[in-house]
């Protein structure tokens, strides 16, 4: 019986140190649900919107489009025949669901040592990338639609108008700037 509890005791041990919590807010409607849930995530892009200047709500609205607030999100596996694995769609991950390349530019050229499944990183990712499309393309970084176009496309395919030919990004970006003044509506009435 010892053997036992010690072997569950270290199983409980060794579980309480996993990786960090990744899982959603529970109100993902509710920018004072989720500000209240996870106060760091409103912190991180309170700090984003200082230092780049993009909107709390435009972050969240993205992120919530990108990842739906989980930290350890990835694109599903593509498969062969139904059956073999084929490897992911892409390689994005973290909250801000950016790709390796574009992730690794970030690092190189502002934050050597961020983590996509860091919230204040992915938020201060995002305020570099869509100051990005700001200087280069000439999107506000007040308008979330437009903002979030260039961010699935890339800079270069929203340049080329790479999103025109798609109706269903249209209606998505559409939703992220539905969602962007909803939570603009809903952040001025928090305590």
């Amino acid at each position: 019986m010892s053997r036992f509890l010690r072997a569950s005791g270290l199983m409980l041990m060794l579980a309480s140190c996993g990786g960090g919590n990744f899982s959603a807010p529970r109100d993902l409607d509710n920018a004072c649900a989720i500000a209240e849930q996870r106060p760091e995530y409103l912190r991180a892009m309170q700090d984003t919107e200082r230092k780049w200047g993009v909107p709390v709500q435009v972050q969240m609205a993205t992120i919530y489009q990108e990842s739906k607030f989980i930290g350890n999100a990835r694109t599903p596996y593509r498969w062969a025949l139904g059956i073999i694995p084929m490897g992911r769609e892409s390689s994005a991950y973290g909250y801000s669901q950016a790709l390796d390349g574009t992730w690794e530019e970030y690092q190189d050229k502002v934050n050597r040592g961020a983590r996509r499944d860091r919230i204040s990183d992915a938020t201060d990712f995002m305020g570099w990338y869509m100051t990005q499309s700001e200087q280069g393309l000439g999107i506000p970084k007040t308008d979330a639609e437009a903002q979030y176009l260039a961010y699935h496309e890339g800079r270069t395919g929203y340049a080329r108008g790479t999103h025109r030919q798609k109706a269903w990004l249209l209606d998505v970006a559409s939703e992220v700037g539905a969602r962007a003044r909803m939570y603009e509506r809903q952040l001025m009435s928090c305590a």
